[in-house]
């Protein structure tokens, strides 16, 4: 959530188009956060102002931009999973943040799968292994149609609800963690419809997965299924302590596990997945219910489940993580917590250091400076904290809730509303408020800062911002 990108605007003019590069039309519903690599940006949406008339209906759509004027290169489309509405939710796209390496992009589409796309759609050809998109992107009961230029070219893809067989809750969410030759991933298993039973609870919540093949390497078995709240909702971290490598994730039981990272390079992919090892773990709620929290659902009592949205945060030696009530069912509490690590053998302590309350439950992953932590919460509170010691420096009320994360880069931090303000306050102990800039609809993902600009996705549109001495004279008029 920091970046080392400079000379940013702290507000923006859209009527008149100062500060803006130019706009995209996105779908009706976006959740989504901006990722430019290779001269593209990647934002995912849904289907309601189909690109692509060929492709209608509701669907999971992951585009592809060119990152120097917005225009569309290729898109992913795929429909919906059919069937009961909160296994896919209608109208809500997809929600994954893609992660890039080279001329690969891996994603967690709508339907609880993990896709491997070729960078350059079809514009180089239809590479393989796979090489049936045309019935891949087929609704149920269609008819396959033939692929055009605007369609994505998907070299693999594992079906997470088969392997390692996860009962999917609304959509799939989590970013793709690479390390070496393996992506690491969180599964997103889930409640059912009832929102008070879990279909797979034997299912993994952590694997690991070969990038070049889409095989599943390994999984951890801890079994938090039978633990989850709502959702696996946070999405894995790579932690370096004393020259060994971990991989950090934020349990849906509260508890931060760390796993030992797998040898960077694969040689040979087992036919069946090893156990990802365990070696520490820490319960960042340990006297609330365990077993059967998702029977909790719809209680709002202090006493109810915790449960960790946002990714943990390697800064400063430490980890960051935010821990509470599941933000749509759960208790109204959360904290910002910061745990030390130690290693002792083979196996890695946690100790809890500082516990900062927020005011109500807390959807972001934390942006940690090395003097600030900065973090919101569903109450719309911007939150600054000492990063060392937990003592809180200011609290500013902003106009709506905030379900995406904060981004500090260029002495500022930036973060959006649901109200579609995009705030922007000056990094330090002092509330300094440098910007506010009203969108046409709501920011519910993360600001991104690349090369100069800054993105920004609203529900319908995302915008490349840029400082006055670089921005276009004539910004585009969002015909993208």
């Amino acid at each position: 959530m920091v970046a080392a990108v400079t000379n940013l605007p702290a507000e923006f003019d859209l009527e008149t188009g100062r500060h803006v590069v130019w706009r995209a039309a996105l779908g009706l519903e976006t959740y989504g956060t901006p990722i430019v690599a290779g001269g593209c940006v990647y934002i995912g949406t849904n289907n309601r102002n189909p690109r692509d008339p060929r492709r209608g209906g509701d669907r999971g759509v992951l585009m592809c931009l060119r990152e120097s004027d917005g225009t569309l290169l290729w898109q992913v489309a795929t429909p919906k999973i059919g069937g009961d509405v909160y296994l896919d939710w209608p109208g809500a796209g997809l929600c994954s943040p893609p992660t890039v390496e080279g001329d690969r992009v891996y994603v967690l589409s709508n339907r609880g799968e993990l896709l491997c796309l070729d960078v350059h759609g079809m514009a180089n050809g239809n590479d393989g292994p796979f090489r049936e998109e045309a019935a891949w992107l087929a609704a149920p009961g269609e008819t396959p149609i033939e692929l055009g230029p605007l369609d994505a070219d998907v070299l693999w893809w594992l079906d997470l609800k088969k392997t390692p067989g996860i009962y999917p809750h609304d959509s799939s969410h989590a970013s793709v963690l690479i390390h070496g030759d393996l992506l690491y991933l969180n599964t997103c298993n889930g409640v059912d419809n009832t929102h008070r039973r879990i279909r797979c609870p034997d299912a993994a919540t952590l694997v690991a997965v070969h990038k070049a093949t889409g095989r599943v390497v390994a999984e951890d078995q801890e079994r938090i299924g039978p633990r989850i709240v709502h959702c696996q909702w946070s999405s894995p971290a790579l932690v370096r302590l004393n020259g060994r490598d971990y991989i950090v994730l934020g349990g849906a039981d509260a508890v931060v596990y760390v796993f030992e990272a797998l040898a960077p390079r694969v040689e040979s992919v087992p036919e069946r997945p090893q156990a990802l090892r365990c070696v520490g773990r820490l319960d960042l709620d340990p006297t609330t219910v365990k077993e059967g929290a998702c029977e909790w659902n719809g209680r709002r009592e202090p006493g109810g489940p915790s449960t960790i949205h946002g990714m943990p945060v390697w800064a400063n030696g430490r980890l960051y993580a935010t821990v509470g009530g599941d933000r749509w069912w759960g208790k109204r509490e959360s904290w910002l917590v910061a745990i030390g690590l130690s290693q002792s053998g083979g196996e890695v302590q946690l100790r809890e250091l500082w516990r900062y309350p927020l005011v109500r439950q807390c959807l972001s992953t934390p942006a940690v400076t090395d003097h600030w932590a900065f973090v919101p919460d569903s109450s719309g509170r911007l939150h600054c904290v000492d990063a060392e010691t937990g003592q809180p420096q200011w609290v500013e009320q902003l106009d709506g809730e905030v379900s995406g994360s904060p981004l500090v880069t260029d002495g500022k931090v930036y973060v959006g509303t649901h109200r579609g303000t995009l705030y922007a306050y000056e990094v330090g102990p002092q509330p300094r408020r440098l910007g506010c800039t009203r969108f046409e609809s709501a920011i519910w993902g993360t600001p991104t800062a690349a090369n100069g600009r800054l993105y920004v996705a609203t529900m319908k549109w995302l915008y490349a911002l840029e400082a006055p001495a670089q921005a276009s004279a004539t910004p585009a008029s969002g015909t993208q």
